[in-house]
C-alpha cells in the first residue's frame, strides 16, 4: 500500500511538472505577461512621441509661421529690416566685491 501512494505521488509531481516549469506553463505564462505589458509602455511611449512628430509635420506643411520659428530658433536667422540684440551673460556667475 506504500509503495501505491507513493507511486502515485510521483505521478501526480510528474503530471504537474510541465504545468508549472514546461514549456507553456504558468512560470513562462507570467513572463510573457510582464513582457507584454513592458512593451505597451514603451509602445504608448512612441505613440506620444510620434503624435507630436506628427503634428509638427503637418505644421510645417501648412504654416509659414512653424518655418519661421525654426529658423529663428535653430538657424538664428532674423528678418531683413529687424534688429538683432544679443545679451551676453558673464561666465563666472555673480561676483562678490571684495571688502
Amino acid at each position: 500500500m506504500k509503495w501505491l501512494t507513493l507511486a502515485l505521488v510521483a505521478l501526480v509531481g510528474v503530471v504537474q511538472y510541465p504545468l508549472w516549469l514546461g514549456k507553456g506553463g504558468w512560470l513562462r505564462v507570467w513572463e510573457v505577461d510582464q513582457q507584454i505589458a513592458t512593451q505597451r509602455e514603451t509602445n504608448a511611449k512612441l505613440k506620444v512621441r510620434n503624435s507630436a512628430l506628427d503634428a509638427e509635420v503637418r505644421d510645417l506643411k501648412q504654416g509659414l509661421e512653424a518655418i519661421e520659428e525654426r529658423a529663428r530658433s535653430e538657424l538664428g536667422m532674423i528678418r531683413q529690416d529687424e534688429i538683432f540684440f544679443q545679451v551676453l551673460e558673464e561666465a563666472g556667475g555673480p561676483t562678490k566685491k571684495p571688502q
